[in-house]
């Protein structure tokens, strides 16, 4: 058996200044997702609009900013309201308490695209181009989230046979028994497989949407085979269906993906995005 080799969370500490590894990562995440969206600039269609002066790196800049709020304020609220409703609505100071810990992926991905509807709307382009040329961009973050959760020892796995060779123990978790690393079966997941198969597919142009439904369905089924092997949240153990709220959460998702893809062959069998 393995033991998590419980890093220190402060990463660097200049005086009264601590930076978190965790926060790190969240940097990391956002300069992956710059430099992987200037290199998709590169693309089909997307040099065209690039050449026509409709898009520029500039607008990459605008991306990220609308992308940040989005995922800071829609993570947080998702956290709020789709795994502690009651205890923060008693208590709606503490969803400023940021700091505290409790980000929600799925109420991120809501919140980023309420922000690339705002910024598609003040482009004047349809939201669908925008999610389409982010989708491929965004599991290099997921991943880097992933490093910060297994830094910290948190979201730790569920049982383990001892005899996994990569079975590993967590002493956050109050327990000596050997469990899963799924942290790290979500950074191979739904950052680096996903990364490689979004990347792969949109390298050439597709009908509008079908990138983001092929996101919201790669990643929806990555996560609930994910789930099998990560500990549900205590304060909420399994779910309707012996599923977790991460599995139940995905379902949505996965079926707003197919609908999204058969809408958009149906919409223009083409490569053509508007």
């Amino acid at each position: 058996m393995l033991i998590h080799p419980q890093f220190d969370p402060v990463a660097l500490a200049l005086g009264p200044l601590k930076v978190h590894w965790y926060g790190l990562t969240y940097l990391a995440a956002f300069l992956l997702f710059w430099g992987l969206a200037r290199l998709r600039l590169r693309q089909s269609p997307w040099r065209e609009r690039v050449a026509q002066g409709q898009w520029s790196h500039q607008t990459i800049d605008d991306l990220l900013f609308y992308g940040v709020l989005g995922v800071v304020l829609g993570g947080r609220l998702g956290y709020c309201l789709f795994y502690k409703p009651d205890h923060y609505l008693a208590h709606p100071l503490e969803i400023l308490q940021v700091w505290q810990g409790g980000m929600s992926f799925h109420g991120g991905m809501l919140g980023v695209i309420l922000a690339m509807v705002w910024f598609a709307h003040r482009q004047g382009v349809n939201w669908l181009t925008i999610t389409d040329f982010i989708a491929p961009c965004v599991p290099t973050g997921l991943a880097a989230g992933r490093v910060g959760n297994f830094i910290n020892g948190e979201l730790w796995g569920r049982l383990a046979e001892p005899s996994l060779p990569w079975a590993m123990v967590f002493p956050q978790s109050g327990s000596p028994l050997p469990r899963h690393p799924s942290q790290l079966y979500q950074f191979l997941l739904e950052g680096v497989l996903l990364f490689v198969v979004l990347w792969w597919l949109a390298r050439k142009p597709r009908p509008l949407g079908w990138t983001s439904g092929a996101f919201l369905i790669g990643y929806g089924v990555l996560r609930f085979s994910a789930e099998y092997f990560r500990e549900p949240d205590a304060f909420l153990g399994l779910l309707a269906a012996g599923l977790s709220m991460g599995q139940w959460l995905c379902v949505p998702m996965v079926l707003a993906g197919a609908g999204l893809m058969a809408w958009s062959v149906r919409r223009e069998p083409g490569p053509v995005h508007p």
